[in-house]
């Protein structure tokens, strides 16, 4: 079956929401970028092909489909994309120094590398999809228990920045409000 991509809503519909955790003792989190959510932005829930399909399009490769991991963990290698294609979620974003955030079938964020996540509860059928910019979809989990070292946040800041948004595409509003494009966004 052949499922339609979704499309996004208009730019000027869609509120975005940029979260800055600052550095904690076992998770780095980005001091170069912050987490960005836009919230609603696919309107509700859709197919999980679909979803995948649109970040596809958009440049975003190396697509899976599950939930988040239920403990704080952190990518250095990589940028990535986490789109709700159905059901909620209470999220903690930024490992344990970081803030709470409900998501809903609708909801796309990008966290950038080093920032922490995990999961606190989830609720009708949540299921997240993720995806991440060419060359980075081999990527490492790190716990939080694990914890980094100089070396890593190095690591951290030579990871190339995404060329695309995984929802608008080219030069989209999640896409500038991780680069720190304010002027640009609506």
């Amino acid at each position: 079956m052949n499922q339609q991509i979704p499309l996004p809503r208009p730019i000027d519909q869609v509120e975005i929401v940029r979260l800055k955790i600052p550095a904690g003792d076992r998770v780095p989190n980005n001091s170069d970028h912050p987490a960005v959510i836009a919230r609603n932005v696919l309107a509700g829930a859709h197919d999980e092909r679909a979803v995948r399909g649109l970040m596809e399009h958009n440049g975003w490769g190396h697509t899976w489909s599950w939930i988040v991991f239920d403990y704080h963990h952190f990518h250095p290698d990589a940028f990535e994309a986490l789109a709700v294609a159905r059901g909620s979620a209470t999220l903690m974003l930024g490992g344990p120094q970081g803030e709470t955030v409900e998501v809903k079938a609708g909801d796309v964020m990008i966290l950038p590398p080093g920032f922490g996540h995990r999961r606190l509860a989830m609720r009708d059928g949540f299921l997240i999809c993720g995806a991440y910019p060419p060359g980075q979809g081999n990527y490492t989990v790190v716990r939080d228990s694990s914890g980094y070292d100089d070396a890593m946040l190095r690591q951290i800041k030579a990871i190339a920045k995404p060329l695309t948004d995984p929802v608008w595409g080219d030069d989209g509003p999640l896409l500038r409000a991780l680069l720190g494009c304010d002027e640009a966004l609506p």
